[in-house]
């Protein structure tokens, strides 16, 4: 069952064995990383925080920390069953026959279902704070030794299309300046900064609300790959299959998840900006710092039982590298909708997800190898990416010393290469320039003739059916 707000996941998580309860008091300020990051390297458990040198607040983080808690949080057995679920949806074909088109109705009535809920009365607001401490009542931790300052990290941050009225929910660290002041990390190729440039050409202010907590779905759904003007709350309700329930913010124009543990409500200014950074990124290296716009707090509400969420990004593995994970299994359903040819994708973790994509397909002509690899430089997020190797599609991905073994024995450098330039993730510190550097595509298939293979490709070592059969039921007269 899908869990209405993140004390219900508490308790899951605590239910199966996946919690531990700190009732030390511990200090925001590193302390809590150190801990964390000997907990997650680890494969340890999430953490609860009962007790936050200066604040009152508990805090919860490495929720999303495993394979397991990913799947719990989704509310699945397997992430799937949620691709499934994606596949079946978006292929809805012209109906034939009146029962075609029955079951279309009942189709489009599943799917209008999951718009977000408007509620007049939230658990979020239960207390509302406008003036004195605002930010300073939240726990916000101090990641890494030269980081700029506390960051918030797990933030669900909601914005408005000034032309559409569409919102989004992405997520995008903030850095704390001050009780009512934090940096809004916009990256170049984010629908927050699509937005932000909007209301820039407008000369307007932007109305942004900060939601902390609520149901996992809702915190995952802001980080997902959708495409433009998808709203992530129709995307949470499809994973929990029931609508987000949204109440109207105290003093901004945007609606919130209702189930939040706190909301920070705001406004960025067009012609404010200010150094944010440097920041201890998932990369494992320090992002620098650069000018970001300014986000200024008008509000705070909160549960009266509210939990503070966190996360830390650094060297991996880390929780952000399980949610991502989480992302490569649902999102690869849509990948093979547009390209049929690709049978699997593997985002190795090192890789910390743009800047390494192993693909397999199934391979029919000539070129198809490095036709995918332009087009997924052509396509939304892995526009970034900055290698992909291509293998046929018998090949495990998941097996490393197998992918090592292919790359390095299939590949012609001069012939099987393929090296562009392009945009890059605004984290990729080898780059040349931010967001813009080289790429590399690689074509580890079998080459035919027409690709420049001047003679026949060998057969790889497989032994007969037979023999390993005979083997194994004769295992035991080996004396193993």
């Amino acid at each position: 069952m899908p869990y209405k707000n993140l004390r219900q996941f508490i308790e899951k998580l605590d239910a199966s064995g996946e919690l531990h309860r700190i009732k030390t008091e511990v200090d925001p300020v590193l302390e809590i990383t150190e801990i964390t990051d000997r907990i997650s390297k680890s494969n340890g458990p999430a953490l609860l925080f009962e007790k936050v040198k200066g604040f009152s607040y508990p805090l919860i983080i490495n929720a999303f920390g495993s394979y397991k808690r990913m799947q719990l949080a989704l509310s699945c057995n397997s992430f799937d069953e949620i691709a499934a679920r994606l596949e079946s949806s978006i292929k809805i074909r012209p109906p034939e026959g009146l029962m075609g088109k029955i079951k279309m109705l009942f189709t489009l009535k599943e799917m209008a279902a999951l718009i977000p809920k408007k509620v007049k009365k939230a658990a979020c607001q239960e207390k509302v704070i406008t003036d004195g401490p605002l930010l300073d009542i939240l726990p916000i931790i101090q990641c890494w030794p030269y980081d700029g300052g506390p960051f918030i990290t797990l933030p669900i941050v909601i914005t408005k299309d000034p032309e559409t009225g569409i919102q989004n929910a992405g997520m995008y660290r903030m850095q704390k300046y001050d009780n009512s002041s934090t940096g809004m990390h916009w990256q170049y190729n984010k629908d927050g900064t699509r937005h932000f440039d909007k209301y820039k050409n407008l000369n307007r202010r932007m109305d942004v609300a900060v939601a902390l907590g609520g149901a996992p779905s809702v915190t995952y759904a802001a980080t997902a790959p959708l495409p433009p003007d998808i709203d992530e709350l129709v995307f949470a309700g499809f994973l929990d299959s029931k609508p987000v329930e949204i109440v109207k913010a105290k003093t901004v124009d945007l609606y919130v998840p209702a189930e939040s543990d706190f909301i920070i409500e705001g406004y960025v200014d067009p012609d404010e900006e200010r150094i944010e950074g440097p920041f201890g990124d998932h990369t494992g290296f320090y992002s620098a710092a650069d000018i970001y716009p300014v986000f200024h707090v008008t509000a705070v509400t909160c549960r009266n039982d509210a939990i503070y969420p966190a996360t830390i990004v650094g060297k991996p593995p880390m929780e952000d590298c399980f949610m991502a994970k989480a992302t490569e299994r649902i999102f690869l359903t849509l990948l093979k909708f547009v390209f049929p040819e690709i049978v699997d994708m593997e985002l190795p973790l090192e890789g910390v997800f743009h800047n390494c994509a192993l693909v397999s397909i199934n391979k029919k002509y000539p070129g198809q190898a490095k036709k995918i690899i332009n087009a997924l430089w052509g396509i939304g997020q892995m526009a970034s990416t900055k290698f992909i190797a291509v293998f046929d599609q018998d090949i495990n991905l998941q097996d490393s010393s197998t992918v090592v073994w292919k790359l390095l024995n299939n590949v012609d450098p001069r012939r099987d290469l393929i090296f562009s330039e392009g945009p890059l993730d605004a984290l990729d510190h080898s780059a040349p320039f931010a967001n813009f550097g080289g790429k590399m595509g690689i074509d580890a298939t079998r080459k035919t003739r027409e690709e420049g293979m001047g003679r026949e490709w060998p057969d790889e070592i497989v032994m007969s059916e037979e023999v390993k059969e005979k083997v194994t039921k004769r295992w035991k007269e080996y004396g193993f």
